[in-house]
């Protein structure tokens, strides 16, 4: 080899060597960046345990919420006599006409086997929201039914439907647009006479009912287990006004 291949040779060495440097002090750059940028993308998660409350109680099939309201209101409003105070585990085995929750984080839940039921009577349960509504202002109402996959949700103000929608076997009500939340969850909403084959949609449906409300106002299965003990709700009879 002469002299000049002979340097030739030694200077490629010389920037092989500088090139496997350079790569080597990238990769560990690389490294190290991407670590630190998953421990702080690791930080920003929240764990289940404190995004989703485990269940306290078994969820009713049945429920509203009310906002901006006092249980003795809500009492007042649906004519409760023989009224005696509740726990919440007592309250939601639905063995009451109604059970009246304590005010949390500016809701009050109802529920208890006086609440309609929309699937034996929409109509009926079309009344029955459209007074409380009047006397209590805004008012939510939700129902699902896995065996049967019947659900529904509602929403009113000051005794006006402003989103309602209720399945029953088929499309019993249907009122107002699609909210944006329904539509984040991709709920299904079907028209009247709609032929439904897919009891996988209905049972998605149903599923997400409490999804719905926990982001329109609560779940009452997943509220705080320390809220519950705070004070108890109001258990009553309904008066035939109802």
């Amino acid at each position: 080899m002469s002299p000049a291949d002979a340097g030739a040779m030694m200077l490629l060495t010389v920037h092989l060597l500088a090139l496997a440097v350079a790569c080597i002090i990238f990769g560990v750059i690389f490294f190290l960046h991407r670590r630190e940028k998953i421990k702080k993308t690791e930080a920003k998660i929240v764990p289940p345990s404190v995004l989703f409350q485990r269940p306290i109680i078994n969820r009713p099939r049945t429920w509203m919420a009310i906002r901006a309201a006092t249980p003795a209101t809500v009492q007042r409003a649906l004519g409760l006599n023989r009224s005696s105070p509740c726990s919440w585990s007592e309250g939601m085995t639905g063995e009451h006409d109604f059970f009246i929750s304590p005010r949390i984080n500016g809701w009050v839940i109802v529920t208890g086997a006086g609440l309609p039921n929309p699937s034996d009577d929409v109509d009926a349960c079309f009344l029955f929201l459209i007074a409380v509504s009047r006397k209590l202002g805004h008012v939510q109402f939700f129902h699902a039914e896995s065996f049967s996959h019947h659900h529904a949700w509602a929403r009113l103000d000051d005794g006006y439907v402003t989103r309602a929608y209720a399945w029953a076997g088929e499309t019993v009500w249907q009122q107002g647009e699609k909210t944006a939340l329904e539509i984040e969850l991709k709920l299904k909403c079907f028209g009247y006479g709609d032929d439904v084959y897919s009891e996988k949609i209905l049972q998605a449906n149903c599923d997400k009912v409490p999804m719905l409300a926990a982001r329109w106002s609560m779940d009452p299965a997943r509220i705080n287990s320390r809220a519950t003990k705070v004070a108890n709700g109001i258990a009553g009879e309904s008066s035939p006004v109802f």
